[in-house]
């Protein structure tokens, strides 16, 4: 009995690094460390799952396949839907492969846990990838990655910048080096255009052509 439970136990921490490993991936937007650590896991769990005849092909089809689309949401990000259902097939194969029952469930959500615990000691430490920027809503930008916070910046009235993306009439220009989020006088201005900064009202920065 208590080798059942062993067992059980390993399962839920190959399940959790594999969950760890995703999440890195995501944070970060490259094939590392996280990778390889999650093809490790993956490799124990299902390699042990089909030798003792637990599983089949198909469920690790489900699950390879769900990595497939989380990795092409990485290195193309796009709304966010190839990541969703790669995440949603992960977790039916999973369920499967554990038994299918509330106790795999039950394994599932303590796996799940255990994984964004430890996220979230060293996600702060990690660097932030499109995808995630993307699908996380950032209360405050940092400020020693160059970007300005809704702290009112008076010094950049009458300075001159160069629009990095086209302002529709929002978007982002880089004056002095960093990338500040702007706003045209209401007018299209196109990408690489001078523009100079008329007026600062809190996080509001209005810009006009040189």
């Amino acid at each position: 009995m208590d080798f059942i439970v062993d067992i059980g136990a390993v399962q839920v921490l190959l399940v959790a690094v594999m969950f760890l490993s995703v999440m890195v991936e995501v944070k970060t937007g490259g094939l590392g460390v996280g990778v390889l650590l999650g093809l490790v896991a993956a490799g124990v769990f299902w390699g042990s799952h089909y030798t003792r005849g637990l599983v089949e092909f198909y469920h690790i089809a489900v699950f390879l396949a769900g990595v497939l689309m989380i990795i092409v949401e990485i290195l193309l990000p796009t709304v966010g839907l190839l990541a969703g259902l790669g995440v949603a097939a992960m977790l039916y194969s999973i369920v499967l492969a554990l038994g299918g029952d509330i106790g795999a469930l039950a394994a599932l959500g303590i796996a799940l846990l255990i994984s964004i615990a430890a996220f979230m000691l060293i996600v702060s430490r990690l660097p932030s990838s499109r995808l995630w920027n993307k699908v996380v809503l950032h209360d405050s930008s940092r400020s020693e990655r160059g970007f300005v916070s809704a702290e009112e910046h008076t010094e950049l009235v009458g300075k001159i910048g160069e629009v990095i993306t086209e302002l529709r009439p929002s978007g982002t220009v880089r004056i002095d080096g960093r990338p500040i989020d702007v706003v045209s006088e209401g007018v299209f201005i196109k990408k690489g255009t001078q523009v100079v900064v008329l007026s600062v009202s809190g996080s509001r920065v209005v810009v006009r052509p040189v």
